[in-house]
């Protein structure tokens, strides 16, 4: 071996490396996007879970009971409601996660020293089961001492759209977010870039056909292939973990059509940005691996720092989660979610005309 030699490759790659200016900042990228993801953004202890509250005793213990319970931080108190189909609406809605019940005889419950089986607990915290991590934090105050409780739990909890605390229920829902991510988002990335590396881009700027009708076309053939990855995902999920799908499946489908359009717009935007296959894989991964962390999918999203809860609403698969969430678990509507439709649409509509606009620059 020929150290002279040797040494001249290397040195022909770190120059390549240094003109290569996209590889260079995903070598310095990643790993500082997954430090400040894991060791910042990443928070198992969950604070601030939206709440609402039904006081139905309305005294002045009561109120000092659940001002208490508030202090823990553990529960974000943002509605006090009146009656308890209130609950049901804003769960499905998906504006609240918990909702801390005081019956009327609360005051009459304290005062049992000795409790009766048929008896239920001073106070009842309903919870949105369909996400896990509100359900770990519920079981933190499940252990709350009352006065007059002290030795034994005052909270009872109640797992509303997964009692029996599987999960399957709360994975596959959003597995199928996920696995839509990865897919559609790495098939479009390299769409224009294999184009250019074959030479077909040249001969398709020779016609008349629009940067609009360009992009289209390159989405179009992909969303087919997307709502077959749902159905694949649906049948397998109810065959092997009997996960339902208790809201409308055109709902469902619907969502994900929009979540699928989503994801190609990112792919696409991201293949005007790359010059290589390789690269156009580097970018999709980049914006792989926050949408997976800060989602909601693996970590729970309440636990995590405002600024990373920002970030999230900006990412489509944070708001595909609460659709397929809401319509397979809460049997929730489009219209229960339109917020969330709002938000993909606009995320269509701002990457789609980002990604047409540099194509008609490369047009040019």
């Amino acid at each position: 071996m020929n150290l002279r030699r040797l040494s001249a490759i290397v040195l022909k790659e770190l120059r390549q490396l240094r003109r290569d200016k996209l590889t260079f900042a995903m070598i310095a990228g990643i790993p500082l996007l997954q430090l400040v993801l894991f060791g910042y953004a990443i928070n198992m202890d969950v604070r601030g879970i939206e709440t609402a509250v039904l006081d139905q005793a309305g005294t002045a213990q009561s109120r000092e009971v659940v001002a208490e319970i508030a202090s823990s931080q553990v529960l974000d108190i943002r509605y006090h409601l009146d009656s308890p189909q209130d609950i049901d609406h804003l769960l499905r809605q998906g504006k609240i996660s918990a909702a801390l019940v005081v019956p009327r005889d609360f005051e009459a419950r304290l005062q049992r020293r000795d409790r009766p089986p048929q008896d239920r607990l001073p106070l009842q915290l309903v919870v949105d089961g369909s996400d896990q991590s509100v359900q770990a934090s519920a079981r933190q105050l499940a252990a709350y001492p009352l006065p007059g409780w002290e030795s034994r739990p005052g909270v009872e909890v109640v797992n509303f759209y997964n009692p029996e605390r599987l999960a399957p229920l709360n994975t596959v829902p959003g597995l199928l977010g996920v696995i839509l991510t990865m897919t559609m988002v790495m098939f479009t990335a390299v769409a224009l870039v294999r184009e250019r590396e074959h030479g077909n881009l040249e001969l398709l700027i020779a016609t008349p056909v629009s940067p609009w009708e360009l992009t289209i076309g390159k989405v179009l053939p992909f969303i087919g292939i997307g709502l077959i990855q749902v159905t694949v995902i649906l049948l397998v999920g109810h065959w092997l973990f009997a996960v339902p799908v208790r809201g409308a499946l055109l709902d469902l489908y619907g969502a994900s059509l929009l979540f699928v359009v989503a994801s190609l717009a990112l792919g696409v935007f991201l293949s005007t940005l790359a010059g290589t296959q390789f690269q156009a894989m580097q970018m999709a991964f980049f914006t792989f691996l926050p949408q997976i962390l800060l989602s909601g999918f693996m970590f729970p999203f309440a636990g995590m720092p405002k600024a990373a809860q920002w970030i999230a609403e900006l990412m489509p698969l944070t708001h595909y989660l609460r659709l397929s969430r809401g319509i397979m678990l809460r049997q929730a509507g489009l219209a229960e979610l339109w917020q969330e439709i709002v938000v993909l649409l606009l995320f269509c509509a701002v990457l789609l005309s980002l990604a047409v606009a540099r194509i008609h620059k490369r047009l040019d």
